[in-house]
């Protein structure tokens, strides 16, 4: 399979150069629309238990996410039930967003069982795959429906063997950060039988020698520049 080019939450440059907020439904529009394969997106719960797509815990005026409801989100904070409206034929990396540190943190991985449920509402276990840097949150989700694919993100300073081992027969993917990613890496999972896509790269260099090592998905945040560098757009 060819690498796929994921948008990190949406394309965020208008044909006018203007900016575009992440994480709405005109970033992943824009992304559709200048031919991306995939995007990435973060998913979180409000106080009335709502899937919204955002990054942080808190908006910027300091108000909690967990503890607003929905009808009080920014207009421009979309569902996730909206994003799988709009991005019919386009592959979605749902990333749930739950770690204990977290100030809305979920020991019950309820807000991974609302997600699978939301996938199987919309029949849409084809077109994505829902990561979590919490290995609890998305193993919840293979038990709920074992057709649903997981991913695993790591930071930078794991080691490979150990992570490999631990994700190996758990999840379907590895989502390394792009500093551990080299062809030992790459060797290791195909041996494992684990997909890897990576984040976030950003560097035209170092995206050519990403690609170059034919990993199965490239997570980066500068659309434009990546779609530029691989394919001369």
């Amino acid at each position: 399979m060819a690498t796929r080019l994921i948008a990190q939450r949406g394309a965020t440059l208008r044909h006018d150069g203007s900016r575009i907020r992440e994480n709405t439904l005109e970033s992943f529009e824009r992304a559709i629309e200048l031919g991306i394969e995939g995007i990435l997106l973060d998913v979180r719960r409000t106080a009335d238990d709502v899937l919204v797509i955002h990054h942080d815990a808190h908006f910027a005026d300091g108000r909690r996410l967990r503890a607003t409801h929905s009808d009080d989100m920014p207009e421009w904070v979309p569902t996730l039930a909206d994003a799988l409206e709009v991005c019919t034929e386009t592959w979605l990396n749902i990333e749930i967003k739950n770690l204990p540190n977290d100030p809305d943190y979920d020991e019950t991985f309820g807000i991974s069982l609302a997600v699978a449920a939301l996938i199987q509402a919309f029949d849409a276990s084809e077109r994505v795959l829902v990561s979590s840097f919490d290995f609890n949150s998305v193993q919840r989700i293979r038990e709920n429906d074992s057709s649903i694919p997981i991913g695993w993100i790591v930071w930078g300073q794991a080691n490979p063997m150990q992570m490999v081992d631990r994700a190996a027969g758990s999840v379907d993917a590895l989502h390394p950060s792009e500093m551990l990613v080299d062809k030992t890496l790459i060797d290791m999972c195909r041996e494992a039988g684990l997909l890897l896509n990576t984040w976030t790269v950003d560097n035209p260099r170092r995206l050519e020698e990403i690609y170059a090592l034919r990993v199965d998905g490239i997570i980066t945040g500068e659309v434009t520049m990546a779609l530029n560098v691989l394919y001369g757009r």
